[in-house]
């Protein structure tokens, strides 16, 4: 009379059943997340100032040429307002690092809260 030996197959489905006891509770994990709600109200773009920095070091605030001085006034001037602009610095391939580096810092100190770096286009 032949007979099957179950024992190694009830082994393996012990093994198995505790392995899915210990992973089910990771798959099931559940992470909260805040989505954005969707909304009429429209939204206002701020303004923006747009700075140039030349490769020779000349600086343009919105076209015209200012000196360092003139753009430490003008920054403080934006910094001021009720809603501060968008400080877009569009600085030119030779330009040096330095340059940029302190215009930045300027108007950082200057209470700036939005500074844009404008790439090429």
């Amino acid at each position: 009379m032949a007979q099957i030996n179950v024992t190694p197959l009830v082994d393996v489905m012990l093994v198995l059943l505790i392995i899915f006891m210990i992973s089910a509770p990771v798959i099931t994990h559940k992470t909260k997340l805040d989505l954005p709600q969707r909304s009429s109200k429209i939204m206002e773009t701020p303004p923006s100032v747009h700075l140039a920095i030349q490769a020779d070091g000349t600086m343009y605030w919105n076209g015209t040429p200012v000196s360092s001085d003139q753009l430490r006034t003008q920054l403080s001037i934006a910094a001021m307002q009720s809603t501060q602009p968008a400080l877009e610095i569009d600085a030119a391939d030779g330009a040096a690092y330095d340059a940029v580096a302190k215009v930045m810092a300027e108007a950082k100190a200057q209470g700036l809260a939005r500074i844009d770096m404008l790439g090429v286009q």
